[in-house]
């Protein structure tokens, strides 16, 4: 059902360019996209030549190409971080095959890139959906289960971010959440090298998904916590499987290569400062209550959401979720 719904909002959305169709690779989904044209197609992520050329035939940048900071030696570096585009990696390739069989431009922007990179949207969401419905099962009944996921995915904004604005990185980043929380439960219960390389490897692409996701290490860390009795019992699973937590960051090194890898091909540097800032003792309550887009005033189902932080005694995710959140 929640797909179906998806694809209808999906199918029924105006047309907003008239050269590609849909233009989803526009504004900050511009930020997150530009490494897959740049490298695989014109192969130029530094000085963006053809940019200017995309820009006037899709207009993309939103008027101004912000999603690229200048740097003092010359070229530019990619604002925004680059997660999104390897999850986006085989729908673009299934985008730039379509575009070649149907003779429209491969120039990364046609419209056969525009729909293969929202189909990929619904694809992750869709696998997002099924993961957290086994993590859910393992806690209530098939009833709560069920009311849970449809509630989250049809009375949220989560339509919007992924029928809508799928190039955004919100539908890519939800099924990573998902596959933490599912990855966490299965290392607890039967701890294995594997498990933890891949709670890091997700951990590091959510990061390069967007810098704010870093928090998601909260969630293994903390789980299992649920009272200050069970620290004990969670260090002992901790030490008795040290080696894992090298296997977790070698997981998590893995994942954010690739950032890395562009960072010191485009400044010189490993690390570069992308200039996103986050005013932590300043809180914008008007996010939540505020008229102009409150999320507890449009989304009103959010409110239950609070409501279960304080619900969830004797939880093995009690302390993840409360810390996380």
């Amino acid at each position: 059902l929640i797909l179906v719904v998806s694809m209808l909002y999906r199918f029924n959305y105006f047309t907003n360019e008239s050269k590609n169709g849909y233009n989803a690779t526009t504004w900050d989904a511009l930020g997150y996209y530009m490494y897959l044209p740049g490298y695989l197609i014109y192969d130029d992520v530094t000085e963006l030549k053809w940019m200017p050329a995309i820009d006037s035939t899709y207009h993309v940048t939103g008027g101004q190409m912000y999603q690229a900071t200048p740097l003092e030696k010359g070229g530019y570096a990619f604002k925004y971080l680059g997660g999104v585009a390897v999850m986006e990696l085989p729908f673009f390739y299934i985008g730039h095959t379509v575009a070649y069989f149907a003779d429209v431009p491969q120039d990364g922007f046609s419209w056969p890139y525009q729909y293969a990179i929202m189909f990929g949207a619904l694809f992750w969401f869709f696998v997002g959906c099924l993961i957290l419905r086994k993590v859910l099962l393992r806690f209530f009944n098939e009833t709560i289960t069920t009311l849970t996921i449809l509630l989250l995915c049809l009375a949220s904004n989560a339509l919007q971010y992924v029928s809508i604005d799928g190039a955004m990185s919100h539908s890519f980043i939800f099924p990573l959440y998902a596959a933490m929380l599912w990855l966490t439960i299965r290392w607890h219960e039967q701890p294995k090298r594997t498990t933890a390389l891949l709670i890091g490897l997700v951990a590091g692409l959510a990061t390069i998904s967007r810098p704010t996701e870093l928090i998601i290490i909260f969630i293994p860390i903390l789980w299992s916590l649920e009272s200050s009795g069970k620290l004990k019992t969670k260090w002992a699973l901790v030490k008795q499987n040290r080696i894992h937590i090298l296997f977790a960051v070698a997981g998590g090194i893995i994942g954010i290569l690739p950032q890395l890898l562009y960072w010191k091909q485009a400044t010189g540097s490993w690390i570069y400062d992308v200039g996103s800032k986050w005013f932590f003792l300043n809180p914008w309550w008007r996010v939540l209550i505020g008229f102009e887009k409150g999320w507890f005033i449009y989304t009103p189902i959010a409110i239950f959401m609070v409501i279960g932080l304080f619900l969830m005694k004797g939880k093995p995710y009690r302390r993840s979720v409360l810390v996380f959140c």
